[in-house]
């Protein structure tokens, strides 16, 4: 494994931006929506809209392409373009190694998100989504049959709840965690308190993981400005740089032909961010496990190195917080302030990325962990779309 990172603290996000994120956006497309968190993220960058040459966004179904979005925003000069898959951290080491090479200075990244017919009510109800989830393949479900998503994370959840005699109660405190806080942030779509019980007692969809252990669909979009570090330091004090960062994968690396829980792509993330960084758990002070399934945030606290295999659940209790209800390591480090895929909503961990930089500038009100300096982001599955990353304020 490589350990050269050359680009370490050479590239820095200076702009956020992002809507809300609701069950609905009131008919309003991706496009709209993009659109509205990418001027937000231009202007918070205090970078000058003539100076955007880059512009990347995620390949989700029904987003505008980056040539749309340029010119949806006037942008006049772009040399570099480009729609990495999801999950977020794609969008993310794509833009920062265009600006790394040169092929660009400045590039907005962004990524807009809403709602399939087949996972919302109220979105089958509008003929605009319907007609845009037929043309891009989103219309129906997978199949029963389909090693897909949940029914592939359920059958690994089930072989770990096997395997180390773990229980569906270790797989509760991940959601408890999310909801606790996400009652703190007024951009997640599920604010309401939860209990061990309703955990508990929510609808199965595929046993054992119930409603409560999957994402929830949402509208919403986020967007970044990047930028190199010498600009940075001239727009800000203190700006916030990518230490590291790195996707990771294995071979067999789909659902149904991973050999085991004992090696796959995040062990790879793990073991990349480590080889490539001067910093480690001992020197984070945000913590953001991906949680698109309960499982997978398991996956990411043992793998990452806070615990032995099959001994999240018992960290988890360990680290407990019982006046703020959820998970605070040593007493000091949160794990998802805002939320995650579970509260706040599905937004392929570009929310995780978006309170990281938050938490680092200081800006995250009453979740603000105190003179944060280094988040460190464990995003995607077990399967082709692992990825990290560790962010620093200089």
């Amino acid at each position: 494994m490589a350990r050269r990172n050359p680009i370490r603290d050479r590239v820095a996000i200076v702009g956020l931006g992002s809507t809300e994120f609701s069950r609905d956006a009131g008919g309003r497309s991706p496009a709209a929506l993009a659109c509205e968190a990418s001027i937000a993220a231009i202007r918070d960058s205090g970078i000058a809209r003539e100076e955007i040459d880059g512009v990347v966004g995620a390949l989700e179904p029904g987003a505008p392409r980056p040539s749309q979005l340029a010119a949806m925003l006037g942008l006049s000069s772009v040399t570099h373009h480009s729609s990495p898959m999801p999950v977020a951290m794609f969008g993310l080491i794509d833009a920062m190694a265009a600006i790394f090479a040169g092929q660009c200075d400045t590039v907005l990244l962004y990524y807009a998100f809403t709602r399939a017919p087949w996972n919302s009510r109220s979105a089958a109800q509008d003929p605009f989504r319907r007609y845009l989830a037929m043309n891009t393949g989103t219309a129906k479900p997978p199949m029963p049959e389909s090693m897909d998503p949940s029914a592939a994370y359920t059958t690994w959840a089930s072989r770990y709840l096997h395997e180390y005699g773990a229980s569906r109660e270790d797989l509760g405190l991940v959601a408890l965690n999310m909801r606790a806080n996400a009652a703190r942030n007024p951009k997640a779509a599920m604010r309401k308190p939860l209990t061990m019980e309703g955990y508990l007692q929510a609808r199965m969809i595929r046993d054992p993981l119930c409603m409560l252990d999957m994402d929830i669909p949402v509208d919403g979009a986020d967007a970044f400005v990047l930028t190199t570090v010498e600009k940075a330091k001239a727009i800000t004090k203190h700006p916030v740089v990518i230490h590291a960062a790195t996707a990771g994968m294995v071979g067999p690396n789909e659902e149904d032909q991973l050999p085991s829980l004992a090696r796959h792509g995040q062990h790879v993330v793990a073991e990349a961010l480590r080889e490539r960084s001067e910093l480690w758990l001992e020197d984070v002070d945000v913590f953001f496990p991906y949680d698109g399934f309960s499982i997978i945030t398991l996956g990411w606290i043992e793998n990452l190195g806070y615990c032995k295999p099959g001994g999240a659940g018992r960290f988890m209790r360990e680290h407990w917080d019982e006046k703020r209800g959820a998970v605070m390591i040593d007493g000091r480090v949160p794990m998802n302030p805002h939320g995650g895929s579970l509260s706040e909503g599905a937004s392929r961990g570009t929310g995780h990325l978006r309170e990281a930089v938050t938490q680092l500038r200081g800006e995250a009100g009453e979740r603000q962990v105190a003179d944060a300096k280094t988040a460190l982001i464990g995003c995607g599955g077990f399967f082709f779309n692992s990825q990290g990353a560790i962010l620093r304020r200089l």
